[in-house]
């Protein structure tokens, strides 16, 4: 679950009680921005909000009758298999044994058809228990989830792509554990668990609490969307008087997080990736911080005082497609704002000047890539700057 970056989050009234915090935070993040708990106070559609019943949810089946394509190429993205059943873990049912030692402690996750059992051995005593939840698609890695007596429990070791094989789940190492118990796994619960599910499954929090009885894998159209029920039972009535219902129309009733603004739309996509006010308020820190992408975009000079509809999350990065690794490919959207010629000057469409060196494989140098140690995995950086050699981290 540490695909998910989870930690504590401070409820804070932005709007009112806590002028004192002004003068810490550039002025022009201060009327754009929200805590993306300050977002899920309010009772609009927000994602990882709670609802009040499971049957509001119409399912990606659903959604697939009117949506075909979009519907289609979303079941292949990370997002859709971020949160998934043990059963239906590519990683798991590819590899039947996984192992990691770590001084006398040795942890495996044996598969055979769909069970995956995870065991944990100091050589004189083992633990052993059916994994049940797989978080993360695994291009990263993948971590698990297993229960035990009534209580979630978060395994130890993940399997990470870049070691072909299981290590600490980040931030979850112990050298010296006082018993193979402690050893085996983390209990996790409360706010922790509703916020591993929210951001990683669908339609996991009604009434504010976790139900996993309804949960429906990954992120799926619903996540970003909203409920659907209402939607569709609206557009099926108004096919059969032959009508269509328009996607800005009140009455189509379902969320379309592409007609939000700049400012929130990174903001929605950082309800789960962490916003600008969600690291400043409750911050992982140092280097740690380049996993909070909208954070590091809103940042970068290209965001301006109140964002750019070309910069946004969504501008570059389809969420019903894959995502696309080639920095190649986001030249187009660089030059969407820069000039691709240095004899012409900037204007009001293009304000950004050209680059000097070269017009092609912007992203390579603009946004560098660093190594977090616990992934085993290097992360691209979206503060977008002209990089400085042996300049600090831009925290």
């Amino acid at each position: 679950m540490w695909q998910s970056g989870i930690r504590s989050r401070v409820l804070f009234n932005l709007a009112a009680g806590f002028a004192f915090l002004i003068p810490l935070y550039p002025q022009n993040q201060l009327h754009a921005q929200m805590a993306t708990e300050d977002r899920l106070l309010y009772r609009t559609w927000w994602p990882r909000h709670s609802t009040p019943s499971g049957t509001e949810y119409a399912g990606p089946a659903e959604c697939a009758k009117c949506h075909s394509e979009k519907a289609a190429t979303q079941k292949t993205t990370p997002m859709a298999r971020t949160a998934l059943p043990v059963a239906q873990s590519d990683i798991l049912a590819t590899r039947e044994r996984l192992t990691f030692q770590a001084g006398k402690i040795s942890y495996q996750i044996s598969t055979t058809g769909k069970n995956s059992i995870y065991t944990v051995t100091d050589g004189a005593q083992s633990l052993s228990a059916p994994l049940t939840w797989s978080f993360g698609d695994g291009h990263v890695g993948q971590s698990y989830l297993f229960e035990r007596d009534g209580k979630v429990y978060e395994s130890r070791a993940s399997y990470f792509d870049s070691l072909k094989a299981l290590e600490f789940t980040p931030g979850r190492k112990l050298t010296e554990p006082q018993n193979v118990e402690q050893a085996m796994a983390r209990a996790v619960s409360g706010d922790e668990l509703i916020r591993c599910f929210s951001c990683h499954a669908t339609a996991s929090t009604l009434n504010d609490k976790l139900d996993r009885s309804r949960t429906l894998p990954g992120i799926s159209c619903e996540a970003c969307h909203g409920p659907g029920l209402k939607h569709v039972n609206a557009q099926k009535l108004a096919s059969a008087e032959g009508q269509v219902l328009e996607g800005d129309s009140k009455s189509d009733l379902i969320f379309n997080p592409a007609k939000l603004k700049p400012a929130d739309s990174v903001d929605f996509c950082g309800s789960c990736h962490g916003t600008w006010w969600d690291v400043k308020l409750a911050p992982p820190v140092g280097v740690a911080n380049v996993r909070s992408q909208p954070y590091r975009l809103e940042k970068s000079r290209c965001w301006g005082k109140n964002g750019d509809a070309r910069i946004t999350c969504v501008a570059c990065h389809d969420p019903h497609q894959k995502l696309v690794r080639d920095t190649a490919t986001y030249d187009k959207n660089c030059l969407s704002c820069h000039s691709s010629d240095t004899a012409v000057k900037p204007t009001a469409d293009h304000p950004g000047p050209a680059c000097k060196v070269s017009n092609k494989d912007c992203a390579s140098c603009h946004m560098p890539k660093y190594e977090l140690a616990d992934f085993h995995y290097r992360f691209t950086d979206h503060d977008i700057r002209v990089v400085r050699t042996e300049a600090p981290y831009p925290e």
